[in-house]
């Protein structure tokens, strides 16, 4: 397979991204997270992210198909240069200041999917770090970011491989969907009964102080052994590790990633930090919630972890409680803890500790436990599979880029 060597500059121009500030988010017109480009591959069909844009700055930030987004700058120079990809016009939707546009200076040399899949590869993400700048942070120059070269099959070839690639991400897709429809189920389930009461036998029982009866509340401390999570020093770069060759390290940002079950984080943490920072390690099945900055995000370990400061630890003593517990804690109103307008800011780990917690009857709980705990593992397999399909397409992509597999 005959290959064209070309630097990004031949094929694109490059622009920086909107600024504004806090006050003009949530709100307004579609906009693309640095988040979004930094977790996907190519931009989601639905910006869900909003910001409040003038028509002139929506034609200077405008995303168009065959845009290629890369983050410009992160706290490590490993995540710098992550790119996404635009597979269609997004009308009146503009991008974040954080990350950079290339745009196609031709649309007849590149196919979109192909620089999506391309741009991802380790090998090509490693030619990223050589050029980052490190101050407090690593940082992209546009020189760099053009100066990087990159191989180009025949048109016909780039539309090839692009295909072959797409066929684990619509098996990934086609996975996600049923996740989806499967969690709508079991909230629909928790809400009939925990929220308008119309649980099994419902019609006998008395309410007492405002819950069933047979029921508790109290703080969630009372029912829960919760704990909450710590940062290592970040100038010591010797506690941070990846590849899950440490302890499993959970953020934010994984959670989100994540959705239900936590099954892969972005960084690690080695042994000796664990034991050097006094870190909680807590067991498969512990359940946690995001407190702070982004608040309300709940997941489920899937094997011993500790996490960030920003989440919280509900340890889980009886299976059987998992279900309702993710449940009960995916629906709280977050917002009813604090007392300021910013609830990000409003809540701290003694309030999460001692918000109001409702534990239904055993007889509740088992028969709750026998419907939904079905679901959230179908769920949870089926999350393996995706990311054992993705490894496979990751494992795939440099076979295809090199022509070792021919198509």
């Amino acid at each position: 397979m005959s290959m064209e060597k070309v630097t990004l500059g031949e094929l694109y121009t490059v622009h920086n991204g909107l600024s504004k500030g806090r006050k003009f988010f949530g709100s307004g017109y579609p906009f693309l997270s640095f988040s979004t480009v930094f977790n996907n591959y190519f931009i989601p069909n639905e910006l869900v992210d909003l910001v409040q844009s003038d028509e002139k700055e929506q034609k200077i930030y405008s995303i168009s198909r065959g845009d290629v987004f890369v983050t410009r700058t992160s706290e490590t120079s490993d995540e710098l240069g992550m790119s996404c990809v635009a597979l269609k016009d997004y009308p009146r939707a503009t991008y974040n200041g954080f990350t950079k546009r290339m745009r196609p200076i031709a649309t007849d040399r590149v196919h979109p999917e192909y620089i999506g899949y391309y741009m991802r590869m380790p090998s090509f993400r490693g030619e990223f770090q050589a050029f980052s700048t490190m101050t407090t942070r690593a940082s992209l120059r546009n020189e760099d970011l053009l100066s990087l070269t990159i191989l180009l099959p025949p048109m016909e070839q780039q539309i090839k491989i692009a295909e072959v690639l797409q066929t684990y991400d619509k098996l990934i897709e086609n996975n996600q969907k049923q996740i989806k429809l499967l969690e709508e189920a079991a909230q629909r389930l928790y809400k009939e009964w925990f929220v308008d009461l119309r649980f099994p036998g419902y019609e006998d029982v008395d309410v007492v102080d405002g819950v069933p009866e047979g029921w508790s509340k109290g703080k969630a401390e009372n029912f829960f052994n919760i704990t909450i999570g710590k940062t290592p020093p970040r100038a010591e770069k010797q506690w941070f590790v990846k590849n899950n060759i440490g302890v499993p390290w959970v953020s934010i940002s994984d959670m989100g990633n994540a959705g239900v079950y936590v099954f892969e984080t972005s960084e690690d943490l080695t042994q000796e930090a664990v034991k050097k920072y006094n870190m909680k390690v807590v067991p498969s099945g512990t359940i946690f919630v995001s407190f702070k900055l982004t608040v309300g995000r709940v997941s489920i370990a899937t094997k011993n972890m500790c996490t960030n400061e920003a989440i919280a630890h509900f340890y889980i003593d009886d299976d059987s409680k998992q279900a309702y517990t993710y449940c009960y804690l995916n629906n709280f109103e977050y917002d009813t803890l604090g007392n300021t307008s910013s609830i990000s800011k409003a809540i701290n780990s003694k309030i999460i500790k001692a918000m109001p917690f409702v534990m239904p009857d055993e007889v509740t709980i088992l028969a709750f436990d026998r419907l939904v705990a079905p679901i959230l593992k179908t769920i949870k397999n089926k999350l393996e599979v995706c990311i054992k399909l993705k490894e496979a397409r990751d494992r795939l992509l440099p076979k295809l880029m090199s022509g070792e597999i021919k198509v």
